[in-house]
């Protein structure tokens, strides 16, 4: 069994102390942090999400490596979707509208996959059954020591986000994103297409011609690499092809597995403003289950299943995306509340795939600290 330390948000010090306390005590100071680059993976959170992490933990776990004698950074990869966080003057904008900053966090924030999405390391994958390579955001893989700070709230597609996700396809470039969403390649909308040819000069395949001024990309050139996604000014190109739920949890899964392989790492969730899906949405609908508390572990498989445990004991919230499901008088109860929140989704087969890759385990022991 993996050790999983657990404490509420009950508390009369503050929250950032009680979250220095938790990991203290799940070994956090452990790790060999002197002189050590430490990557703190998280979220920054979309333009207008408010249900993100707020500043002030990542602040702490920078503190608690700073106090170790390590030189923390706060990290995310660029997105594959078009939004606020595409590139990486547009999501070091975001981060520092919501909130994350020097000032605030008192480290650095690196993008990991650099400017444009394209800045990322091929990474193999042992025991890869979808994946046998992975592309990562190359600062993420340069930083000595890994950590993931993750906000635990559920998803559209995998059914919750937590450590996995977070780091599985948190940290995959946009070739990596590309890679772990589908097997197609990207589209162009002619309609919002304004013939700059920006994309075409970011194409490293010479796929992207142009036709009655408008782009076009010749499917048998494209390797899905998604640079054109980051390039486009207009949002005017976009991937459309997904895969299969069960498929995306493995891969994240798999990417989780190059990431973490063989380096210090430790991960922290916090279980708190359960949004029915991710933060990488532009808005945050009403949380499906209460607050429930901190989460710290040296193993992100039982870090998970610890966390969706905890979810599935609570009572779903009436007034949520989940409660009105509930209501419903013809609704097949799963009887799962991230399933019964998004009926489509399958959350099992990424911690099933874990820790058959050797990541770690789903079985814990919970020790809750006070």
């Amino acid at each position: 069994m993996s050790k999983v330390y657990f404490t509420d948000f009950r508390t009369h010090i503050p929250l950032t102390e009680k979250l220095k306390k938790l990991c203290r005590a799940a070994g956090f100071m452990d790790l060999p942090l002197e002189g050590q680059f430490t990557a703190i993976k998280m979220h920054f959170g979309e333009l207008g999400n408010l249900a993100y992490l707020r500043p002030n933990y990542a602040r702490a776990v920078a503190e608690l490596v700073r106090e170790g004698g390590g030189l923390p950074f706060l990290t995310d990869c660029n997105t594959l979707y078009p939004g606020s966080r595409k590139n990486a003057l547009e999501h070091m904008d975001c981060a520092n509208i919501n909130g994350f900053n020097t000032v605030t966090t008192t480290c650095q924030i690196i993008i990991g996959d650099g400017l444009k999405g394209t800045d990322d390391v091929v990474v193999p994958v042992e025991g890869g059954v979808y994946c046998q390579e992975a592309y990562i955001g190359r600062a993420i893989m340069d930083a000595d020591i890994f950590v993931s700070l993750s906000h635990f709230k559920g998803h559209e597609a995998t059914g919750f986000g937590g450590a996995l996700k977070n780091i599985g396809m948190g940290c995959g470039s946009r070739a990596g994103k590309m890679h772990q969403h589908n097997f197609g390649k990207p589209v162009v909308d002619e309609k919002a297409c304004r013939n700059c040819k920006r994309c075409a000069r970011e194409c490293g395949s010479d796929a992207i011609s142009y036709e009655s001024g408008k782009a076009h990309i010749h499917e048998n050139l494209c390797k899905g690499c998604g640079r054109c996604i980051g390039a486009c000014s207009f949002d005017a190109i976009r991937n459309t092809n997904d895969n299969a739920n069960e498929v995306l949890c493995c891969k994240i899964a798999e990417y989780t597995k190059a990431v973490v392989h063989n380096r210090p790492c430790f991960h922290i969730a916090l279980v708190q403003d359960i949004s029915p899906n991710c933060d990488c949405h532009s808005e945050n609908d009403a949380p499906i289950l209460p607050d429930v508390g901190m989460f710290a572990s040296l193993d992100p498989v039982a870090l998970d299943q610890a966390c969706a445990d905890a979810c599935l004991r609570n009572q779903p919230l009436p007034n949520s995306q989940l409660g009105d499901h509930l209501r419903e008088p013809d609704w097949h109860h799963h009887h799962d509340h991230f399933l019964d929140s998004n009926p489509n989704i399958r959350w099992k087969e990424t911690l099933e795939h874990a820790e058959k890759l050797g990541i770690g385990t789903r079985e814990y022991e919970l020790i809750t600290i006070h």
